[in-house]
C-alpha cells in the first residue's frame, strides 16, 4: 500500500507535499508522487519540472522514505488521471492540494477536486495552502 500525492508546484501542492511526507512516515509505507504536467503557459516557476520533482523526491529520501515519481502527460481530464493512478498504485491514501475558488468559479469551471473526492476508492486528504 502507498500514499499517493497528486503534486503540482503551487502553494497548495507544497502544502499537500508536507502532509504526504507526514502521512508516509506515520503509515510506515512508500509514496507515489504523481505530477500531471501542466501546459507551458500555466507554468510560472523558474525551475524545470525535473528540478522540482528531484527536490520533492529528495524531501522523502532525506527522511529515509521511498517515493516513486510518476509523470503524466498533459490531459484535459486531470481528475481521471489521478483516479487512474490511485487504482494503479493501490493507494491507501490520496493527498491533494485544494485551492480556494469562488462559487461562480466552481460553477463555470467545474471542480476537479470534487470529482477526485467523490470518485476515489480510498480516503482523500485535501490540503489548503496557508493564508498569507
Amino acid at each position: 500500500m502507498t500514499v499517493l500525492l497528486a503534486y503540482v508546484r503551487t502553494p497548495e501542492g507544497d502544502a499537500a507535499l508536507t502532509v504526504a511526507v507526514q502521512e508516509t512516515q506515520l503509515r510506515a509505507t512508500d509514496a507515489v508522487v504523481l505530477n500531471v504536467t501542466r501546459p507551458q503557459a500555466d507554468i510560472d516557476s523558474p525551475f524545470s519540472a525535473e528540478q522540482t520533482l528531484d527536490a520533492v523526491a529528495e524531501r522523502f529520501a532525506a527522511l529515509g522514505l521511498n517515493a516513486e515519481i510518476w509523470q503524466v502527460p498533459p490531459t484535459g481530464d486531470v481528475a481521471q488521471a489521478i483516479l487512474d493512478a490511485v487504482d494503479k498504485a493501490g493507494a491507501e491514501l490520496l493527498v491533494i492540494g485544494l485551492r480556494r475558488r469562488s462559487a461562480v468559479g466552481k460553477f463555470v469551471m467545474g471542480s476537479t477536486s470534487q470529482r477526485i473526492l467523490l470518485g476515489a476508492d480510498c480516503p482523500v486528504v485535501a490540503v489548503k495552502a496557508a493564508e498569507d
